[in-house]
């Protein structure tokens, strides 16, 4: 139990370690003194540049956006009672990425408008899947029960997602190379060459829909025990559940709009935060976030010599061998029972 307890201030020693390294370590390597001075406002030629301008605002940027997904993937998995659910896995994340890859064909989108459609992306997908797996639910003789809704969630996500990729497939195919390589570049998902307003905009959103998830979160203990116990006791199921979903959305969309869709975080941070502290933990959910992508980002930076890395291709090739134990896990818990 003590050593549970000791886990959140283990993980942000962690993200503190990560964050120095993502500052210091790189061609050229900095000198913590020198980083400091340049922290405290003194002027260093071509120090100050590279840390207040170029390796901070990533190092921010990667410490945010990794705590947005690993909130997002446990209000998913979570709320649908099923450790697949997380954004990447239910087409959420692949909803703002073809909303983000249609902008740039259609209207050459950029900035602030190529983040108001993954946004919009984003939510329209989730919306969309959660409408269709409740209107199956009221038509068939086996539609009763969450548990069955749940699964159903996931499995609409799947086919959802999969249209999605042949959507930007398609729209890869029709653009004009430069364009498609700009494209491609963003669909990899890289902290790298983040600026301080794209870290506003991720700190301004955690700052709104944190405590909003913070209040739902008596709600989602309630929805564990089932719809009809919590609507026996006074909770309004649907609203609550779509209440969640936007969070949820919210958090990935926002993140996939200024990072880039960063592969398997979501689906990574919720599993691993339930198995050090035994139940689903929203705060470690976040700090394992955080360490994934500045891990990630420290490691692409810094581990294939000249060839830098982004955080998106690494946290992608730690998650699908981590989904396939998950599911080689689940399948032999079920064979047991």
């Amino acid at each position: 139990m003590t050593l549970r307890r000791l886990l959140p201030l283990a993980l942000v020693l962690a993200v503190a370690g990560l964050l120095v390294a993502r500052v210091l370590l790189g061609t050229p390597f900095v000198y913590a003194d020198l980083a400091v001075r340049a922290l405290l406002g003194e002027q260093i030629p071509g120090i100050s540049f590279i840390v207040m301008d170029d390796r901070l605002p990533a190092a921010v940027v990667g410490a945010l956006a990794g705590a947005a997904l690993g909130l997002s993937g446990t209000v998913f998995q979570t709320l649908l009672r099923n450790p697949l659910a997380s954004p990447d896995v239910i087409g959420v994340t692949l909803g703002s990425s073809a909303a983000a890859v249609l902008a740039m064909a259609l209207v050459d989108a950029q900035g602030m408008a190529l983040f108001w459609w993954t946004l919009a992306g984003g939510l329209g997908t989730a919306l969309l899947v959660l409408w269709v797996a409740r209107a199956h639910r009221r038509g068939g003789p086996g539609a009763g029960g969450a548990g069955a809704v749940d699964d159903r969630f996931v499995l609409v996500g799947l086919g959802v997602a999969a249209g999605f990729t042949a959507l930007i497939q398609y729209l890869l195919s029709r653009m004009e190379s430069q364009q498609a390589g700009d494209a491609m570049h963003w669909l990899v998902g890289s902290v790298a060459g983040s600026t301080w307003p794209r870290a506003a905009v991720l700190a301004v959103s955690l700052a709104v829909l944190v405590p909003l998830l913070a209040a739902l979160v008596g709600r989602l203990r309630i929805l564990q025990l089932g719809d009809e116990t919590a609507a026996s006791l006074g909770l309004s199921v649907p609203g609550t559940r779509i209440a969640l979903v936007i969070v949820g959305v919210l958090l990935s969309s926002f993140t996939v709009a200024v990072a880039g869709p960063l592969a398997f975080v979501a689906f990574l941070a919720g599993p691993l935060a339930r198995l050090l502290a035994g139940r689903p933990s929203f705060l470690l959910a976040a700090l394992l976030g955080a360490v994934l992508v500045l891990a990630a980002d420290v490691a692409g930076q810094n581990l294939f010599g000249r060839h830098e890395m982004p955080a998106g291709v690494i946290t992608g090739a730690l998650g699908a061998p981590f989904l396939l134990w998950m599911l080689v896990r689940s399948k032999s818990s079920g064979s047991g029972r």
